[in-house]
């Protein structure tokens, strides 16, 4: 699996944050999605997948590869 972000879609929800920590964060100044990996191993793969699908602005990606 391989992650991407489009932050210039992202609105700032702090929702990928919440379900998989280990995978985004927020910037400080205002709060646009950080991708920490963009490789996640398989045991990462479902919170990936939610974050990816419960992201309002849908700025997140979930790809095969």
């Amino acid at each position: 699996m391989r992650m991407e972000v489009d932050t210039d879609r992202c609105v700032a929800s702090g929702q990928c944050v919440l379900i998989a920590p280990e995978l985004f964060d927020q910037r400080d100044e205002d709060g646009t999605v950080v991708l920490l990996d963009d490789a996640p191993a398989p045991e990462r793969a479902a919170g990936a997948r939610e974050a990816a699908m419960l992201c309002p602005a849908s700025a997140i990606r979930a790809l095969r590869g």
